[in-house]
């Protein structure tokens, strides 16, 4: 039986290769009336796989957000498949913006449809909810490590309706003391401690790039040495934060972060957005040093 390659050593080869952007795949109805394209399930299709195409060879990473394609039902949900397909074929490194988290047999399950290899919405990570308690998703933990797959728990968010909740004190337990970011991002890096060897673990965090950190509760400065849990950094572009601040933003994560942005390439159309994505490719290189 071959050993699997855990998701943390394929982020790291990515970003080796290619570099640390994302490149979102948010079909709004806005843009996909920009790109002359119907909001149907065949408008969001169409327009995942001329992103994926676009970013194929220069980007490694892309992050479908699965709500605009859920919105149409079945046939969303085929198009996704499909997107997901063509990303798979090209090579890239994809992450399942589902957001999804729940208890017992009910998130097994959507980690198995998620993250088992050969499932129709494969992907190689997840976003997921851990606001249940971060052992809530052992199960789903468990799945993506047996696949080299990877999960991204939601620690400080850029909505402001998330902040009461994400900077209020635990009161109990081996984190006490500590904010509620604060003990996801820790209980994230004490597993990746545990059960990876390389440069980056297979679990990792959504911290928002427009967030004060330090208010979370987060010294940035202060990452693990090994094992560094990987960022998922929503916020560059379109929502104001510029690439060219990721060390100053992120500190010692930096060299694990995930710079996503969407709405400041999609709304390129599809006639410049391969231009878009080489650019902000060379401008995330630039940042990077």
């Amino acid at each position: 039986m071959n050993e699997v390659t855990s998701f943390g050593d394929r982020l790291s080869q990515t970003f080796a290769r290619f570099g640390q952007l994302c490149v979102g795949i948010d079909p709004h109805s806005w843009l996909l009336a920009d790109w002359n394209l119907p909001d149907t399930a065949d408008g969001a299709e169409s327009f995942g796989r001329t992103v994926v195409a676009a970013a194929a060879g220069q980007a490694g990473i892309v992050k479908p957000q699965v709500a605009f394609y859920e919105r149409f039902g079945s046939a969303g949900f085929i198009a996704l498949e499909r997107v997901l397909a063509d990303a798979r074929a090209a090579g890239l490194l994809v992450i399942g913006d589902a957001k999804r988290g729940d208890l017992g047999t009910s998130v097994e399950a959507y980690a198995e449809a998620w993250l088992t290899p050969g499932s129709p919405l494969e992907v190689d990570a997840l976003t997921v909810s851990g606001y249940m308690g971060v052992g809530s998703l052992d199960s789903a933990i468990a799945i993506a490590r047996r696949a080299g797959k990877g999960l991204f728990l939601l620690g400080a968010t850029s909505n402001p309706e998330g902040a009461a909740l994400q900077r209020a004190t635990v009161g109990e337990g081996a984190y006490a003391g500590a904010t509620v970011a604060r003990a996801i991002l820790d209980d994230i890096a004490e597993r990746n401690a545990q059960s990876d060897s390389g440069a980056l673990g297979s679990l990792g965090v959504v911290l928002g790039a427009t967030v004060d950190l330090a208010g979370f509760g987060i010294d940035v400065h202060a990452a693990p040495t090994s094992a560094l849990t990987p960022v998922l950094a929503p916020g560059f572009g379109h929502q104001g934060a510029q690439l060219a601040a990721v060390n100053t933003i992120f500190g010692g994560y930096a060299p694990g972060v995930i710079l996503s942005e969407s709405r400041s390439i999609l709304s390129a159309g599809p006639d410049r957005i391969t231009k878009a994505i080489q650019h902000k490719v060379e401008e995330a290189g630039s940042a990077r040093g």
